[in-house]
């Protein structure tokens, strides 16, 4: 059928249709006098009608029109060969509904209602989308179109590439499976499947999902991403890099342009040897801090510590964090790890980039901390890198297999993660349990302990020294007990053993044997054992004991001095 001829039929069909607006005319004036005769019945004769039913909407443009060719150079058909085929070529034009179409040639299947068109092939809707290609198979009756070769979608600022495109048009969509690109201003995506809505803005990846942005590169295998708001919601094992940090997620949302992201599923932020994880996770790139939320753990694989609990923040640009709900320190950088829980932990780094670089960890309110060779408890404690003294406030007492240290501050200076020496100052006291009823004790002003590989090897008890001993034969057996006074005292240790005792000045003591002990000798005026107290484990730090009614160590307070009074004279 050639193009002329079809104008000849659409004469004809002009001519029929006069005839039939006239047959139409009249049987709208029949309708008319009907109603109008039945408005005039008594209104008892009416029977209420039934509501109609909502039905569902159906996707806009759902109405099967014809494709319409508006313009082509030439035409040509073959009525016996391709009785149903139309051949056009030469700038060719074409519309459905709203949507253009542009091609240098095109096959139109009339009983079918489609078309293909080939090279330089356009297709427009309004002024927001335009889709190109090398070739176009279009179904007018399902309204799928199908390009390939060279597509390119545009929508706004949103361009997408591929080879291989389909677009539903009933449902706004396009989407492609044999690999794509989607770029907007921020962002550059590529996978091998994916789908775009121009509607919502909306667009969905499946495989080698990969999101490029200047400041990051987000690599994933599933990805949902909105043009409008620049936001990708993580759907499976996805990782964010860039050059500050490592973001592993499974599922979460991400913020393109502010750089925040909420993240689920045991997700890990990773920067520089620190690794924080938790159930939920919230980080905000541009101001540079993160906060994870339950079975949180912040692991230092470089000075090999860890935080855990049920919240912690953290500061990446100030290298601060904050861990509470269950908090606990690990120390991991020597064989015996020491585990330390508070209800609130807090690390702070001062002098950034600069080598004066040193870091601070607080604990605040009923400090528990266990290790093997080491127990400890206190209301807080401080310890500093610049000097690695670990301070202990209110109450504090230390165990070491049968010893305790309390007084009312304890200073552990620490070396290469190994205790080097103890300072217990005011009330202090040491005690080593022999049995149930019999203790080693000693009292003083200030108590120094020095220790090598672990273990201590003297002691010096320095102010108002009191001792209670028990010396030992070479079997362990107790030959009796010592009481003795003096204002220093030097003890040297080997195997957790005494091997010298040295008192200045001497003091000749009173040696009881085991038989004669007086009971009201056996104990300083300063004695206690608080074993009750002791953590037993590591899962025992959590479970505060505090000390008995009245046996709260009572700080000293110290007498204020004054100067002799003196007038003075008011010289005019």
């Amino acid at each position: 059928m050639t193009l002329n001829f079809r104008a000849g039929l659409n004469k004809e069909h002009k001519f029929h249709g006069r005839h039939r607006f006239l047959l139409a005319g009249i049987l709208c004036l029949l309708a008319v006098c009907f109603l109008v005769a039945q408005d005039k019945k008594p209104q008892h004769d009416k029977k209420p009608q039934q509501e109609k039913k909502a039905e569902p909407e159906k996707p806009t443009g759902n109405k099967k029109t014809r494709v319409d060719l508006l313009h082509a150079d030439r035409g040509q058909a073959d009525k016996l060969a391709r009785p149903d085929v139309q051949v056009l070529i030469g700038s060719v034009k074409l519309r459905h509904d709203s949507m253009y179409m542009y091609c240098d040639s095109a096959l139109i299947y009339e009983k079918t209602n489609s078309f293909e068109a080939f090279s330089n092939v356009r297709m427009e809707q309004g002024d927001t989308l335009f889709i190109y290609g090398d070739y176009l198979f279009y179904d007018g009756m399902t309204q799928i179109a199908q390009l390939r070769e060279n597509v390119k979608m545009i929508n706004r600022n949103t361009t997408l590439l591929t080879d291989s495109l389909n677009y539903d048009r009933l449902y706004n969509l396009g989407y492609y499976f044999d690999g794509g690109t989607l770029m907007d201003e921020e962002n550059v995506l590529t996978s091998d499947w994916g789908e775009y809505s121009p509607a919502t803005k909306l667009s969905v990846f499946n495989h080698d999902v990969k999101l490029v942005n200047p400041r990051f590169v987000l690599t994933s295998d599933t990805l949902k991403y909105s043009t409008n708001t620049k936001i990708a919601t993580i759907l499976g094992p996805s990782n964010i890099v860039s050059d500050q940090n490592h973001i592993y997620s499974e599922r979460g949302i991400y913020n393109t342009v502010s750089g925040q992201a909420e993240l689920l599923d045991r997700s890990v932020l990773t920067n520089e040897g620190k690794k924080l994880t938790g159930d939920s996770l919230f980080y905000d790139r541009k101001a540079g801090y993160g906060e994870a939320f339950d079975n949180v753990q912040m692991n230092d694989t470089v000075n090999k510590n860890m935080l855990t609990g049920d919240y912690c923040y953290y500061d990446e640009l100030k290298q601060n964090a904050l861990a509470t709900k269950r908090a606990v320190a690990v120390d991991y950088s020597r064989g015996d790890s020491l585990f330390m829980h508070a209800d609130t932990l807090l690390m702070n780094s001062y002098n950034l980039d600069t080598d004066s670089l040193f870091r601070e960890m607080r604990a605040f309110h009923k400090v528990r901390m266990y290790s093997t060779d080491l127990q400890g408890v206190c209301d807080s404690l401080v310890f500093n890198t610049k000097d690695s003294c670990l301070t202990m406030y209110r109450d504090p007492i230390i165990w070491n297999e049968g010893q305790q240290l309390l007084g009312e501050e304890v200073k552990v200076y620490m070396n290469d993660s190994t205790i080097d020496w103890a300072h217990i100052i005011n009330q202090a006291l040491t005690v080593e349990q022999k049995d149930s009823i019999h203790f080693n004790q000693i009292s003083g002003k200030e108590i120094k302990a020095y220790f090598a590989e672990g273990e201590a090897r003297k002691i010096d008890v320095i102010g108002n020294v009191l001792v209670v001993y028990y010396p030992q034969e070479q079997d362990s057996t107790m030959i009796g007990m010592n009481t003795s006074e003096t204002s220093l005292l030097n003890m040297y240790l080997k195997d957790r053993k005494m091997q010298k005792m040295v008192m200045s000045p001497k003091s000749n003591g009173t040696l009881y044997p085991m038989d004669q002990i007086p009971p009201d000798k056996m104990k300083l005026p300063t004695f206690s054992w608080f074993d009750y107290v002791r953590p037993l484990n590591k899962e025992d730090i959590f479970n505060w004991r505090g000390k008995k009614a009245g046996e709260a160590l009572r700080k000293t307070e110290r007498k204020v001095i004054s100067g002799p009074k003196r007038e003075i004279i008011n010289m005019k």
